[in-house]
Formats: structure tokens, C-alpha cells, sequence
């Protein structure tokens, strides 16, 4: 999947239209697909909505889904409303005042498909999602983009961040991998200049 700079615009702009309109108080209703002609903006995929400030980087909100049950174009609108409510960040909600600091990213991804081995992806390319015990967690590709980390690591912390599950669970023979692609759009300035 790859998007044309005009896709990505509209993606980034259902997307801020989410979550402007959910913090006035007025959320937008999702796209109506009658009138998008453009295949790839109708077509399945799941989406993570990312919303960091601009200068320090911190994370304010990260949610989404990963099947690739809607069209891409709803699956970023409920991604966009949904980042609003990310229960991480009770204290420190995103309001309307804080869009000028905060920059956007959309994660669109491909589906998931079974990993042929525990350890069978490329951390600088894949999603991961491991399900083991009942218990289940996902890292978008960035998470080793951003810390280096490799496949044993990136498993590591998967279980103790995501799963609550010690470090080295993912070597137990119950557990199944899943990968993804993913398209990142942005990160770009909520608020456009000019």
C-alpha cells in the first residue's frame, strides 16, 4: 500500500476534522463512501492515530485498530475520535488549546498474517502483534525505528509492556506472532500555517 500526496492530505485531514470537531463538543460524522471514487481510499485497513507534542516528542495519545475491517477512510475517523480517550493519558488529555503543539500521525496497516517463526520479521519494516495466555499486544514499526531495539527485544518488552507477562514468554510454544506492514503518514503539524 502506498498513498499519493493528495491521499495522504485527505487522510490527515479526516483525521483532524475527528478530532477537532470531538473536542468542540461536535463530532463529525464519519465519511460517507458514496462519494469517494478513489479505490485505495476505500479500501480495508486498520489504523493508529498517534498525537505527540511537537518539541519534547512525548507522546499524548496513540490508539487504533488493527484489522483491516472498515475502509481506510472511516478506520482513521474512529482512530482520530477514539485517540482523544487513550486511558494512558487521563491527566494529561489533549484540549483544543494544545492542537498548535501537537503533531499528527496516521499508521495505516496492511492485514495481519501469521509469522512463520517466533522471530521471522524485520524490526525496521514490521508491526508486531503477539498473543500468548489469553493476552495480546501490538508495537507499530516505529517502536524499533525510534529505540534501536532488535527482534529479541522488541519481543521482550512486548511481554512485560503489553502483556504484563515476563520478558522471555514469548519463547513459550503457545505463543503466535503476527505482522504487518505499515504506511506512516506524517508526523505533521495538527494546525497548518499559513
Amino acid at each position: 500500500m502506498s498513498y499519493t500526496a493528495d491521499q495522504r492530505r485527505v487522510l490527515l485531514n479526516v483525521a483532524r476534522n475527528a478530532i477537532c470537531g470531538t473536542l468542540s463538543g461536535q463530532p463529525p460524522a464519519a465519511p460517507i463512501l458514496e462519494h469517494v471514487n478513489d479505490a485505495a481510499l476505500r479500501a480495508l485497513a486498520g489504523c493508529f492515530c498517534s498525537l505527540h507534542e511537537i518539541e519534547l516528542r512525548r507522546l499524548r495519545g496513540c490508539v487504533g485498530r488493527l484489522e483491516a475491517r472498515d475502509p481506510v477512510l472511516i478506520a482513521v475517523h474512529d482512530a482520530a475520535v477514539s485517540v482523544l480517550g487513550d486511558p494512558r493519558f487521563d491527566d494529561l488529555r489533549v484540549t483544543i488549546d494544545d492542537l498548535c503543539l501537537i503533531e499528527l500521525e496516521l499508521t495505516v496497516l496492511s492485514p495481519l498474517r501469521d509469522a512463520a517463526h517466533i522471530l521471522d520479521f524485520d524490526p525496521q519494516l514490521h508491526g508486531i502483534y503477539l498473543t500468548l495466555a489469553g493476552r495480546s499486544g501490538c508495537f507499530l514499526p516505529q517502536v524499533a525505528r525510534e529505540t534501536g531495539w532488535g527482534r529479541e527485544q522488541l519481543l521482550d518488552r512486548l511481554c512485560v509492556e503489553k502483556l504484563g507477562l515476563p520478558s522471555r514468554a514469548w519463547r513459550h510454544p503457545t505463543a503466535k506472532l503476527q505482522i504487518f506492514d505499515a504506511e506512516i503518514i506524517g508526523p505533521e503539524a495538527f494546525l497548518i500555517k499559513g
